[in-house]
């Protein structure tokens, strides 16, 4: 356990508001976590809040680009929640751990079940330990490979063992929904709102439907929103369709996948998630 966690509740807010913040509207952060340490970047409301929190779980290509700037997707929507009034924390699972991006890789050692659930628990407990947020306020939200994640953080058997306030609701894009479709016990215990579009042959959507579906049949709450003609990566801000070639697993088992923005789905998804997030309890 890291030693930030045993300093005192006057020192610890005093660390976490002399975090440096960066170009681009985020500060870097440091999530103590029992093996370590996590990065990650956080957007913070204007204001002294307290605010509503979210924890954000990028896909398998990471948190950032190529030029060491944070990626379109997560920029544009850490800054429109924050807008919102909505502070965002987002985990960097893959950098953290010397890993760059793994959507080709088969053989996961930074799995969507396992390690990315206990980075998630990380990032909510972290947030709890601030004065400006509303310790029982905190969503979960991701995408993809992050999306995989919030399936498996939602389930009933996976609540948080600390004796903090667990997190709220939850939203996924286009995740895999295939392994937790064909577990006899999956429950969402959590309200869960998935996005994501109909033509994708990445994560394909079926799975979800039949999961939305039992779900929904045994009085949980849980929604899916399939946009038609979207594709995989509909909400990026500006990505032309095209076709991916280094995919480790795909709905047509190609290895290939097609990609791209859906101007009308991306809208719709942003009007959603900000309700959905905003939603009184």
């Amino acid at each position: 356990m890291s030693s930030l966690l045993r300093l005192p509740a006057a020192l610890v807010s005093l660390a976490l508001l002399t975090v440096a913040a960066s170009a681009g509207g985020y500060e870097r952060v440091h999530i103590p976590t029992d093996e370590g340490q996590l990065d990650g970047v956080l957007y913070r409301p204007i204001g002294v809040g307290p605010f509503p929190a979210v924890v954000a779980l990028h896909g398998c290509g990471g948190l950032w680009r190529e030029n060491g700037k944070l990626s379109l997707r997560h920029s544009d929507w850490g800054e429109r929640l924050a807008e919102a009034g909505i502070m965002v924390l987002m985990p960097d699972s893959y950098g953290s751990r010397k890993l760059g991006s793994q959507c080709g890789v088969k053989e996961l050692t930074v799995r969507a079940g396992r390690e990315r659930v206990a980075d998630a628990m990380a990032a909510k407990r972290w947030l709890q330990m601030r004065t400006d947020i509303r310790r029982d306020a905190i969503a979960l939200l991701g995408w993809s490979g992050g999306g995989s994640t919030i399936l498996t953080a939602v389930r009933t058997d996976r609540r948080p063992a600390d004796a903090l306030p667990d997190f709220t609701r939850a939203i996924a894009f286009y995740p895999g929904c295939r392994t937790q479709s064909e577990s006899d016990s999956f429950r969402a215990r959590l309200p869960l709102l998935i996005l994501m579009g109909d033509a994708d042959d990445w994560t394909p959507p079926a799975p979800c439907d039949f999961l939305a579906r039992a779900a929904r049949s045994r009085g949980e709450n849980v929604e899916l929103v399939l946009y038609p003609g979207a594709l995989h990566d509909f909400d990026h801000p500006r990505l032309d369709v095209r076709e991916r070639t280094d995919v480790a697993y795909s709905a047509t088992g190609t290895g290939k996948a097609t990609v791209g923005t859906n101007p009308a789905a991306r809208d719709d998804a942003i009007l959603r998630v900000k309700s959905f997030l905003l939603k009184p309890r």
